[in-house]
């Protein structure tokens, strides 16, 4: 049986830089993301805080990151700092029920460049609004 979900048509929207603190997956797949994502959550906790993918295209490389908080120390917990570059997006906004609504990803990635042509300087972001909605955003110019 396959899993409901729900993509709303694409809006094109603007981000601004957002400073973030990271860690890696090992390598570009469903289950080296899903164990990034599990050591990332035990190490820094969900409570408070915005959680977002970023995938970069060209290298394959995805990272799981959270909004840089002032008090934060990134080494301490494990991770790196980095930034969430801003300007404009298109926008996918995924509902559904975890873990059905990730293998979703890729193919509203894939709706998003059937309707623009990729910046294929910045990653594609994905934004963790809740629990079981999810914001893909592919990078414009």
């Amino acid at each position: 049986m396959k899993a409901e979900f729900q993509i709303s048509d694409p809006v094109r929207v603007h981000l601004k830089d957002t400073p973030v603190m990271f860690m890696r997956a090992s390598a570009d797949s469903s289950e080296a993301i899903q164990q990034a994502w599990a050591r990332f959550e035990a190490a820094v906790g969900l409570k408070g805080r915005r959680f977002f993918g970023s995938f970069d295209n060209s290298s394959r490389e995805y990272r799981v990151c959270t909004e840089l908080k002032e008090a934060d120390d990134p080494r301490s917990l494990g991770c790196e700092a980095g930034t969430l570059p801003g300007g404009a997006y298109l926008r996918a906004r995924l509902q559904g029920e975890p873990p059905a609504v990730y293998d979703q990803i890729p193919a509203a990635v894939g709706e998003l460049l059937k309707r623009s042509v990729s910046d294929e300087s910045r990653p594609t972001i994905e934004f963790y609004r809740s629990r079981n909605v999810i914001d893909v955003l592919l990078p414009i110019s």
